[in-house]
């Protein structure tokens, strides 16, 4: 009996796992470096990572919104423009894009790879 409680739940993580990443799919763009480097300057450009990473370095002229506090935060983003999103390395902006579908965002892209794979320009605060 334990045993297919057990089965069970690791089927349904693994379904959920799936719809999950096929949902962020649908509604996030993953962009190369270049693609990323050609939009997001028309676009609102948004550093999901916290603030001592922030601070670290990000990219020229990002916002750094992190991914702990976009739900308080939602207003300082615009729905009528397209969203740049980018953490470490994809995991956090994935999260961010879904919570922003669910809100009515839309034109939601990502920098493949997130920052670790930037080979752009950086600020890094002194």
């Amino acid at each position: 009996m334990e045993l297919w409680i057990l089965l069970g739940a690791i089927i349904f993580l693994i379904g959920f796992g799936i719809f999950r990443y096929l949902k962020a799919r649908k509604v996030l763009k993953t962009l190369t470096e270049d693609e990323f480097r050609q939009g997001y300057r028309k676009a609102q450009l948004i550093d999901v990572r916290e603030p001592k990473e922030f601070d670290g370095g990000h990219i020229l002229g990002a916002r750094n919104i992190p991914l702990s506090q976009m739900r308080n935060r939602l207003v300082e983003i615009r729905k009528d423009k397209p969203v740049y999103l980018y953490c470490q390395s994809g995991a956090r902006s994935t999260r961010a894009a879904l919570m922003l579908d669910k809100k009515g965002y839309k034109e939601l892209n990502q920098l493949q790879g997130g920052f670790k794979k930037w080979n752009g320009k950086i600020k890094k605060k002194n």
